[in-house]
């Protein structure tokens, strides 16, 4: 039987779905969840301090020979040492493989007989597409965002020069050599552009983590008591047409945040390198829409272009008792869509799914017609 290949079908679903006004369905996933007490955080920050390999000596040696006992200085020069290297790399995801100091290795030291010492291999970092690099003072010096991309971090160090280099017309034995040239030690500080197509916002304690355990496979700590996220988690969503989507559940956010009050800056950031924001409140506390006017007060103070983005409001714990008249006054006070939900009991988790599916849709429309334009 013929079949079409598994890109020119994803295209031609995606196509279809965008033309037919469809809306793909959003899979569950039948595969069961790991038990391991291991849950994986999502590193999208990360400052390290990278050394070049250090050249190798010169050797002072002199040649004897059976024949002749004053044969001439036979001292070799030293390899060079190996540089620091940061690829991009669609292979990888995030910087949680990445240590906070990377060395490379040594240039072996000249030999006697004129031998030259072996270079070092090139210490290769495999980063994320989409990787900035800034120096200590934060200015960005690279921006690796096409696969393959690769940005020298720290230059190893030449290779000394053996005695042999140094003879001349009046000097036919000389005693001297270099020392291998130190590498460069530089500290930098690497942020990745674009984290997930979507976040999770809110309070602490709204139920981020519940919910992107419901639409996804991420094993988030869940607990009843607040602040138990501290590092982001990431999900994917999977849809009929191949399409994956993935969801940030950031770490809560406080008032006076932008003061770098609890994890202040730190979350802010991570807020920035999402597409699109979805508010998770609260829903059976007393006037959850203010709740919803601190979040968008804190990411105003931050950053103003993050109320360009598209943003959606999840009503959280529907099922409480008696969240029904909160439900219809925060949907009358604001102007953005309210989606409510039960991350808990999964009611309604669907509508949530096409609505994020509609908003990732969008997002690549817009950029397909930006780059059309240019």
């Amino acid at each position: 039987m013929f079949s079409l290949p598994k890109l020119f079908t994803t295209l031609t679903l995606r196509n279809v779905a965008r033309y037919s006004k469809k809306v793909p369905q959003p899979l569950r996933s039948k595969k069961p969840k790991s038990n391991k007490n291991s849950p994986q955080y999502f590193v999208d920050l990360r400052k390290i301090r990278t050394f070049g390999g250090r050249g190798g000596d010169g050797c002072i040696s002199f040649l004897h020979l059976w024949a002749n006992e004053n044969a001439g200085p036979d001292g070799g020069d030293g390899g060079n040492g190996g540089h620091v290297i940061l690829r991009a790399s669609t292979d990888v995801k995030d910087l949680n493989h990445i240590s906070a100091v990377l060395r490379a290795d040594f240039g072996e030291r000249g030999a006697n007989k004129d031998c030259n010492g072996k270079n070092a291999a090139h210490k290769i970092i495999l980063v994320p597409t989409g990787t900035i690099v800034k120096d200590i003072q934060g200015t960005v010096v690279a921006d690796l965002n096409v696969d393959g991309t690769m940005f020298v971090a720290a230059r190893g160090g030449a290779g000394g020069k053996g005695n042999h280099f140094f003879v001349t017309d009046t000097e036919q034995a000389p005693k001297i050599s270099e020392y291998g040239a130190i590498g460069e030690d530089i500290e930098y500080k690497l942020e990745i552009r674009s984290m997930a197509h979507v976040g999770l916002i809110g309070l602490p304690n709204a139920g981020k983590s519940t919910l992107l355990r419901a639409i996804s496979r991420a094993r988030p700590k869940v607990a009843p008591y607040p602040f138990t996220t501290l590092k982001p988690h990431l999900g994917m969503i999977q849809y009929d047409d191949y399409e994956q989507i993935a969801v940030a559940d950031l770490p809560g956010l406080i008032p006076d945040s932008h003061k770098n009050k609890g994890l202040g800056i730190q979350f802010l950031k991570h807020a920035e390198r999402c597409t699109a924001l979805l508010y998770v409140l609260d829903i059976s506390c007393s006037e959850p829409w203010k709740h919803l006017e601190t979040l968008q007060y804190e990411l105003s103070q931050f950053s103003s272009e993050l109320h360009t983005r598209p943003q959606v409001i999840v009503a959280n714990k529907i099922d409480v008792a008696g969240c029904e008249e909160n439900l219809a006054t925060l949907q009358s006070n604001v102007n953005l869509p309210v989606i409510p939900v039960s991350a808990k009991y999964g009611t309604n988790l669907l509508d949530l799914l096409k609505q994020i599916r509609i908003i990732y849709d969008n997002s690549l429309q817009n950029v397909e017609e930006y780059e059309n334009k240019r």
